[in-house]
């Protein structure tokens, strides 16, 4: 009888129960669940890089383009669809007047064209100014008439450029005196 216990014990020492088995499947399976949802995640961020980058390319071409124009755009909300990268893209641009007369501010969202209008993959903010001042650096009065740029003079004319205070004479060298045998 216990050579018939040893073998029996030997036969279930040697194999794997079916609950041995089903434990280690389970095991694999929830391992095999996370690297599937790595992937996942990892392609999905992929693909959400590709479309910002592209809208952010679009929303630049957009306000490039406003800029190489002669005139300033005008203030208000502007909308188009554009083909880019084998996909259609709305962009709407807001263009607001800023505090400074001669520059607008020009704020441009992109959007997939299939994705909902309140949606935005990326804004992108530039500016449009008009030259208020000659090329070739002419200074410019910020400041009003006695403000930065200007000064006034007792006359009452004023001028561009800040008054410098009188030059000071240099101050001569003074001779050293040579030494003697006797120092050396």
């Amino acid at each position: 009888m216990s050579v018939q216990m040893n073998v029996a014990d030997r036969r279930r020492a040697a194999g794997f129960t079916l609950i041995e088995v089903l434990a280690a499947l389970v095991i694999v399976a929830l391992g095999m669940l996370g690297v599937i949802e790595a992937v996942t995640q990892s392609a999905r961020n992929g693909t959400y890089m590709r479309e910002k980058t592209l809208a952010h390319w679009i929303a630049m071409n957009v306000i490039t383009e406003r800029r190489l124009q002669a005139t300033a755009p005008e203030v208000g909300e502007t909308s188009d669809d554009v083909d880019f990268a084998g996909e259609r893209w709305h962009w709407t641009m807001r263009v607001t007047q800023t505090q400074v007369e001669s520059l607008v501010r020009m704020d441009v969202s992109v959007r997939a064209a299939d994705a909902a209008q309140n949606t935005s993959l990326t804004t992108v903010t530039g500016f449009y100014g008009r030259a208020i001042g000659a090329a070739g650096g002419s200074s410019l009065p910020w400041g009003g008439p006695q403000g930065a740029g200007g000064s006034q003079e007792s006359d009452g004319e004023s001028t561009g450029a800040p008054q410098q205070p009188p030059a000071q004479p240099a101050p001569q060298p003074q001779p050293q005196p040579q030494p003697t045998d006797d120092e050396e």
